[in-house]
């Protein structure tokens, strides 16, 4: 069968490759963008720590590295497309199979860049790794969907944030109470996996007092998405006067008031799951069970100012509404939601609503 002419082989070819150019370009510019840090608060480019700094400055000659040899593996490419095409009458060209020097070289070449990325990751990695001798220890329990935060020094039990003094390392030693979880605060460093029945450690430091958003990083269930962490720098007076806050006993509200009624719905229905803590000598100070699933511990809620595992209140929604909604459906608000629909009235809402604001 005799060949169509060159002009008529591929008719579509000319069309379609500028469209496939043109796709490929608006892909190429709709990755591009300069985002500032307020609205990127998962950016992993803005280090706000030594940690996170140490990780920044290995990644930028890494990836200029890999532009500089992608620069020069396509450009290989596209000259050879171009100088090596079929034309009438060409012969074809010299053959460089079997080339010994050549097929060395650039084996070897590879193998160099390779080795000289290596020494400075496995350093970077190395150092990551171990704490330091005067780090705080912060213990991290990753729960469906929110983080559990523990100060083992300091007697104080909380969740959703984790507060720390600025320029003072901490120690993370973290771990899951169900299934595979991932810590990630990139400001602060990268992410580091919480094994059930394992422990695994994190280095976190800010430079500057300041609040710094975080996510789990690895899927694990129906609100994984909805899984934040929100970790909170500041001065060493603040640090001190949160410890003095933390460290302190929640106060029973006055009998009457629609505190003290919600107080005493929530010794009816939550108490199999969470913790406040009135002191030792009163009656209504309750110790959650450890063989049942464990909910935040409330002694302190409203310091925190997010709930939910950091999701709520989002952009656009405030504290007192979130709260709402969060009492009156949870599954609702975060599927899969262990905290049922307790069925609560609108004045049951409104007398926990009270109470919870006096857990300061």
């Amino acid at each position: 069968m005799p060949t169509p002419p060159r002009s008529t082989r591929f008719p579509w070819s000319g069309r379609w490759n500028g469209v496939i150019g043109a796709s490929a370009l608006a892909l190429l510019l709709s990755s591009c963008s300069l985002i500032e840090i307020e609205d990127a608060p998962l950016s992993a480019v803005e280090p706000r720590g030594p940690f996170a700094e140490q990780i920044n400055n290995l990644f930028w000659p890494v990836f200029w590295i890999a532009v500089v040899i992608f620069v020069i593996v396509q450009g290989g490419i596209l000259f050879s497309i171009i100088a090596f095409r079929d034309r009438p009458g060409r012969k074809e060209p010299k053959q460089i199979h079997g080339n010994t020097k050549l097929e060395i070289t650039w084996t070897v070449i590879p193998a160099l860049i390779l080795a000289a990325i290596a020494v400075p990751t496995v350093s970077t990695v190395f150092d990551l790794t171990e704490c330091g001798d005067d780090a705080m220890t912060v213990e991290i329990t990753g729960h469906q969907w929110w983080f559990e935060y523990d100060y083992p020094g300091l007697g104080i039990e909380t969740a959703n944030v984790m507060v720390m003094p600025a320029d003072q390392e901490v120690c993370a030693v973290m771990t899951s109470a169900d299934v595979l979880h991932n810590y990630w605060v990139p400001a602060l460093n990268g992410k580091r996996y919480l094994v059930p029945g394992q422990e695994t450690v994190l280095r976190l430091q800010a430079d500057e007092p300041g609040e710094y958003w975080g996510h789990c990083a690895e899927f694990c269930g129906l609100s994984h998405s909805l899984m934040r962490a929100r970790v909170l720098a500041v001065t060493d007076a603040e640090w001190d006067a949160w410890v003095s806050e933390q460290q302190a006993a929640a106060t029973v509200p006055a009998e009457g008031t629609p505190a003290y009624e919600g107080m005493l719905l929530y010794q009816n229905l939550c108490t199999t799951c969470h913790t406040v803590n009135y002191g030792d000598a009163s009656e209504f100070t309750n110790i959650r069970s450890d063989d049942v699933f464990r909910g935040p511990n409330l002694t302190h809620f409203s310091s925190r100012n997010v709930f939910a595992g950091a999701y709520l209140p989002y952009e656009g929604l405030s504290y007192d509404d979130a709260l709402e909604q969060w009492l009156a459906n949870p599954p609702d608000v975060k599927p899969g939601s262990f905290m049922p629909n307790l069925g609560l009235t609108q004045n049951d809402i409104n007398n926990l609503t009270a109470w919870l604001a006096t857990l300061k």
